[in-house]
């Protein structure tokens, strides 16, 4: 069972998931920090509604003396934030004690993507004709082909698909909808898993629930997929072809992103294919094309590595 909070934290919660469509890891994450707060809060002998930010900024160098890292420390910043401006909102305290509480700063990281070649290799690698092995591969596909989070990918209905159409209806964060398109592989794909051999030969003789039977990805059992099971299904068959170190459903992402823009694309197309609030998310993989750029320049051109000189 999830640690229990005070009343306020619940109601904060509880906004989060119904007004803000916080996703349930989202939730947990911030349960997970406020309870530590209040925990240690309460050895303090301090009354979290009450605290000042003096208080808090000592809770922060306690966490980092215990080994946080800043991105541990900086999402704990945030949901501590958005519990007292939520206090400030509904009236339960006038003054919020984090106003002047800064978050760590975190490196900006480019993120992880696969060779072209290397994403061929781990697409064509699944080629069977069993039920689960048509699964994988339309998994992978849309995973790559659409750049949708994982979560998005499991999350998907059967109505949907409109595969005529050549899109993908999904809901991101917040649960916001957009069409993403779906390309030739990726329906090819799908459409074998959808066909006789591959979905319904996975279908329990009863659904336990309409979630499960609207499904697009089931388990084995006949369940909708989790992201768990999603995840653990990439990373085996990444293993399988010796990429299980560097693949992850999100490096799927990333990868799908960065040769988008490797290609010519947009980079208002590539925002909106991928489902980013901001524009300045998507200007990341701006600069991991111009890395690849360059790195594939000094490992192709004879004297890009040679020294001016007469």
């Amino acid at each position: 069972m999830p640690d229990p909070l005070s009343p306020g934290a619940e109601e904060y919660l509880s906004w989060l998931a119904v007004e803000k469509g916080r996703s349930r890891n989202t939730l947990l994450a911030y349960r997970r920090d406020i309870a530590t707060f209040e925990q240690w809060a309460e050895a303090e002998g301090l009354d979290p509604v009450a605290i000042g930010p003096e208080a808090l900024e000592r809770h922060l160098d306690d966490l980092r003396v215990q080994g946080r890292n800043p991105a541990s420390l900086a999402r704990a910043t945030t949901a501590l934030r958005g519990l007292y401006r939520f206090w400030v909102v509904e009236g339960t305290i006038t003054v919020d004690p984090t106003a002047d509480v800064r978050s760590p700063k975190l490196p900006r990281r480019l993120p992880k993507a696969l060779e072209e070649s290397q994403v061929v290799g781990l697409l064509e690698s699944v080629d069977g004709i069993e039920p689960v092995d048509l699964r994988d591969r339309a998994l992978l596909e849309v995973l790559y082909g659409t750049g949708a989070r994982i979560s998005e990918v499991v999350g998907l209905s059967l109505m949907d698909l409109t595969r005529d159409d050549g899109l993908l209806r999904v809901f991101g964060k917040g649960a916001k909808e957009r069409l993403v398109p779906l390309g030739g592989p990726a329906r090819s794909a799908l459409d074998r898993w959808l066909g006789p051999q591959g979905r319904p030969r996975m279908e329990p003789r009863r659904f336990a629930g309409r979630s499960d039977a609207e499904a697009v990805f089931l388990n084995v059992r006949g369940a909708r997929l989790s992201r768990q099971g999603a995840w653990a299904a990439v990373q085996g068959r990444a293993q399988r072809v010796g990429l299980g170190d560097v693949v992850s459903p999100h490096v799927l992402r990333h990868s799908c992103a960065s040769h988008m823009l490797a290609h010519g694309a947009d980079i208002r197309v590539v925002q909106e294919v991928l489902g980013h609030v901001s524009i300045a998310t998507t200007q990341i993989y701006t600069r991991l094309s111009q890395e690849h750029l360059r790195s594939s320049y000094q490992r192709a051109h004879p004297r890009a590595g040679a020294t001016g000189g007469r």
